[in-house]
């Protein structure tokens, strides 16, 4: 089922209050619907996460932090989903981001490096915020919706599996349990063979008897 294998990698509640840039939002994380895991908190969880994956600034977790309490979807996922914009995998990204919105703007491509910092924000920002921004917003925007789509029909299908499963193992029972009831004499056929039983006897024994007389 879907909701096991999320828990097994999701961090826990108190992980997730505890945490030095999540924990100022107090009373409103211990609202139980950002812990949910069902069919509407985690492709909304998805959508949050992937989206702002996108959006180069720093801080990631607490922007999906914030958007996950205010649409009341699963928060660890959310905030765990901004990480695939990582020190390793965010400059490829917000390059390939970047040369994106450059495309479709028709505007020539710069001698730019990537990092989320406020000195990058305002040294390097500025030459390129047209394409870079946008780019960023069409990469966000179609992570969310695919990712929303992809656990919909993950889910789906996942929870349409369990339910075949409990149908084939409920049928199989039930083939087992008349089949014992078919192997098992009842008392009424126990009496008929016992009376069978009791005729025969007696027909052998009047027979002996008459050959003895």
């Amino acid at each position: 089922m879907p909701k096991r294998l999320l828990k097994r990698y999701l961090p826990d509640h108190d992980t997730i209050r505890q945490h030095r840039h999540l924990r100022w939002f107090g009373r409103l994380l211990h609202d139980p619907n950002l812990w949910h895991l069902n069919r509407r908190s985690v492709p909304g969880a998805f959508s949050v996460g992937l989206f702002m994956a996108f959006v180069p600034v720093p801080f990631q977790m607490v922007l999906a932090a914030g958007a996950a309490i205010a649409l009341r979807v699963n928060l660890p996922i959310s905030v765990a989903l901004v990480w695939i914009t990582n020190p390793v995998t965010m400059g490829p990204i917000f390059y390939l981001a970047y040369k994106t919105g450059a495309l479709i703007l028709n505007q020539p491509l710069e001698d730019v490096s990537f990092e989320l910092s406020f000195d990058w924000l305002a040294s390097q920002l500025a030459q390129i915020w047209q394409p870079f921004l946008l780019g960023c917003f069409l990469f966000g925007t179609l992570a969310a919706l695919g990712g929303n789509l992809f656990i919909r029909t993950f889910w789906r299908l996942s929870v349409r599996k369990h339910w075949q499963l409990r149908r084939e193992r409920r049928r199989q029972r039930r083939e087992d349990r008349m089949e014992r009831e078919t192997d098992t004499p009842t008392p009424a056929g126990i009496l008929q063979e016992d009376r069978e039983s009791r005729e025969i006897t007696g027909k052998i024994t009047g027979k002996a008897t008459g050959r003895i007389d």
